[in-house]
């Protein structure tokens, strides 16, 4: 029979009774008595007792435990990319910029303080020597920060805080990426329960899955053994956050650096691994006679999509007509509507995964 913690008016009443069972003649009932005001005491402290074991009970398991256990939790049970232990910490956007001075041969020092338009701050990596002619001179720089937030798109401008004599201002950044947040706890959450759920095995497919998670920035991996031939080991990833304006798919250096750390941990005898991004298959939904029908319900509905496609997509894997129409049905306040391509997409190879095309509405 599962416990169930009793309410306080339940272990005021069990103490009163305790204390009437084991000292005859006593009535701890009496109200506004001595003996009352005691078991009344007992009974509260008793209670928050069990709350307390109540809140412990859901942290001693990981798919119920708050953020600092389930860090414990984590640090027990994983060992990520980087050699650190349980969550995965947020990485430094790193990459290159362009320096120009107004005259060659002027250094710029290395540890060089920039900034960027939305407060983020970087440093050159190395000496800059600026080029001749005023040319632009390409130079390494990373963030000062860890995150998302300090990487950069191609052409933003950095303004320099002590720029050299004869530099102009700044630079402009040719690539600056690969600065990731921390792990969530859900994230991590999802990690510490499928190496629980799948031991290591010494090279299974499952095992390849939790080594790819284990790199920063990976969010979701699947593992296709023997797929291009006896031997052989396909993996594919996907960079939810950090590639969140391209669906989550990986740059060749990001397939680069699971490759690198897959090399590190993967069976020798494996004949030959890839690691790949699925391709991209575009599904469009067509939605007649919406009750209700705004800008605030299209939303909802866009949103209820993407959620059961990051749920239910995988390379390979069927989008079946009723998952798209259960979605737009759990759009919030969605009364009625009609799904017009009542077809199910079917990927066109094992390598293929789903992802929102255009929602069409007819009326």
């Amino acid at each position: 029979m599962p416990w169930s913690t009793p309410t306080l008016k339940t272990v005021r009443s069990l103490v009163r009774d305790a204390i009437r069972g084991n000292l005859p003649g006593a009535d701890a009932s009496v109200p506004n008595s001595v003996l009352r005001v005691m078991s009344d005491a007992m009974g509260a402290l008793c209670h928050l007792t069990l709350q307390y074991i109540d809140w412990l009970a859901l942290q001693l398991l990981p798919d119920t435990a708050e953020t600092e256990w389930l860090d414990r939790h984590g640090d027990i049970w994983l060992v990520n990319a980087d050699g650190t232990t349980g969550r995965k910490l947020a990485t430094l956007a790193q990459g290159t910029a362009n320096f120009t001075g107004l005259v060659g041969g002027i250094v710029i020092p290395a540890n060089s303080t920039l900034s960027s338009g939305s407060g983020f701050f970087y440093e050159t990596m190395e000496d800059i020597v600026t080029a001749t002619g005023g040319a632009a001179t390409p130079g390494p720089i990373r963030a000062l920060d860890p995150g998302s937030g300090g990487n950069l798109e191609p052409g933003d401008g950095l303004a320099l805080q002590d720029p050299p004599v004869n530099v102009v201002g700044g630079a402009t950044v040719i690539e600056v990426d690969g600065g990731t947040d921390e792990e969530t706890d859900d994230e991590l959450r999802m990690r510490v329960l499928h190496r629980i759920r799948q031991p290591p095995m010494g090279g299974a497919a499952h095992d390849y899955v939790q080594w790819a998670l284990a790199v920063p920035g990976v969010t979701r991996a699947w593992c296709s053994p023997l797929e291009m031939g006896m031997g052989t080991v396909t993996v594919r990833v996907l960079f939810d956050d950090l590639r969140a304006d391209n669906d989550g798919w990986p740059t060749q250096d990001d397939l680069d650096s699971v490759t690198a750390y897959l090399d590190t941990v993967r069976p020798v005898a494996v004949k030959d691994f890839w690691v790949l991004a699925p391709i991209k298959q575009f599904i469009d939904v067509h939605i007649a006679n919406l009750v209700p029908d705004n800008n605030e319900i299209r939303a909802g509905i866009e949103a209820s999509l993407q959620t059961m496609l990051f749920e239910k997509a995988s390379p390979g894997q069927t989008i079946f007509a009723v998952w798209k129409s259960q979605a737009v049905m759990d759009a919030p306040n969605v009364i009625s509507f009609d799904l017009r391509n009542w077809a199910d997409d079917v990927m066109p190879t094992s390598g293929h995964m789903a992802v929102l095309g255009d929602i069409v509405y007819e009326y």
